[in-house]
C-alpha cells in the first residue's frame, strides 16, 4: 500500500511528465505554424509579379521558432526514451552496468542542461539589457531566450524526475510506457 508521500512523489513526477508533453505539443503546434508562415512566404514570393510579398523577416521568426520548438520537444522526447542511442556495446553488457551507464549518462546530462539553462538565463537577461533586436521585424531576441529558458527548465525538471525513478526513489507515472529500445 502507498504512503501519502508517496503518492504525493508520484502525482509530483506524473505531473513532470505530462507538462513535458504539453510543451512538446506546444513546440508542434509552433513547428507547424512555421510551416505554414514559410509556404506562404515562398507563394508570396513566387508571385510577386501578381503584387503579392514573402512574410517580412521570414528567416528571422523561422530562426527564433525552430529553436523554441527543439527546446520544447527534447523533454519529451526524452522522458518517453526516444532519444538517439548508440547500442554497440550497450546491448551486449549485463544488465547491472547498462543501469550504472543509464544513471551516469542522466546525471552528466543533467549537469549539461543545468549549464545550459543557466546560460539561457544569462543570455536573455544580457540581450534584455542591450535592447537587442532582430534586424527585420525588430523583435526583442530576448523573447526567443525566455521561451527557449523554460523549455530548458521542463528539461531540468524530466532529468531530475526520470532520474529519481531510474535510482528507485518515485516510480514511473501509472500507464507510462518507456521506449524498451532506448539506452545510452
Amino acid at each position: 500500500m502507498a504512503t501519502a508521500a508517496s503518492e504525493h512523489r508520484n502525482t509530483m513526477i506524473a505531473f513532470v511528465y505530462r507538462l513535458s508533453k504539453w510543451t512538446a505539443i506546444l513546440g508542434g503546434v509552433l513547428l507547424l505554424a512555421l510551416t505554414l508562415m514559410v509556404v506562404v512566404s515562398v507563394a508570396g514570393r513566387a508571385l510577386i509579379d501578381f503584387g503579392f510579398k514573402p512574410v517580412p523577416g521570414d528567416f528571422e521568426l523561422v530562426e527564433m521558432g525552430i529553436g523554441i520548438a527543439v527546446f520544447f520537444f527534447l523533454p519529451w522526447c526524452y522522458v518517453r526514451g526516444s532519444h538517439a542511442t548508440v547500442d554497440l556495446l550497450y546491448m551486449h553488457a549485463p544488465g547491472w552496468f547498462r543501469r550504472f551507464i543509464n544513471i551516469l549518462s542522466d546525471v552528466l546530462m543533467l549537469a549539461v542542461w543545468l549549464i545550459l539553462t543557466w546560460r539561457l538565463w544569462e543570455g536573455m537577461l544580457e540581450k534584455k539589457e542591450y535592447m537587442e533586436t532582430t534586424f527585420i521585424l525588430l523583435m526583442p531576441v530576448w523573447w526567443a531566450y525566455a521561451l527557449c529558458f523554460v523549455g530548458a527548465v521542463v528539461g531540468c525538471l524530466c532529468y531530475v524526475a526520470r532520474t529519481l525513478t531510474q535510482l528507485g526513489i518515485f516510480s514511473e507515472p501509472e500507464g507510462w510506457a518507456v521506449d524498451g529500445s532506448a539506452g545510452h
